[in-house]
């Protein structure tokens, strides 16, 4: 049986600067609970998290649109829904250094507004 998930201090002080790097609070508590193993389940995301069903499928949904993330389907005897298993697809060294260029790109975007401010006559 797989070892439970569990976010604790440090992480939760991850999800913080991850949000203050413009992350979504979901969307990096969902990625926090994905480093922590190489593969989980949305269930297991929603246990860890404290987030429900509808707020792991959105932010997993961000998370594959970005490539940082990828899903595997689980077959289950039986009827019901389909689980789906996650795991990373870059590492989080790849994906702290996309956050930073995004970031740079936005302050270029301000430096680039301001300029334009200082330059429009009075």
């Amino acid at each position: 049986m797989p070892k439970e998930t569990k976010l604790v201090g440090k992480d939760h002080t991850f999800i913080n600067l991850l949000i203050k790097a413009g992350l979504s609070k979901n969307v990096s508590k969902t990625l926090v609970c994905l480093t922590k193993k190489t593969e989980t389940t949305s269930v297991e995301i929603e246990k860890a998290t404290g987030l429900r069903q509808p707020e792991v499928s959105i932010a997993m949904q961000d998370l594959r649109n970005r490539n940082w993330v990828e899903k595997r389907d689980i077959k289950k005897e039986g009827k019901g829904r389909p689980v789906h298993a996650y795991k990373m697809s870059l590492s989080l060294d790849d994906i702290v250094d996309v956050l930073e260029k995004d970031a740079k790109a936005k302050m270029a975007e301000i430096e680039r507004m301001i300029r334009d401010i200082r330059r429009h006559p009075k």
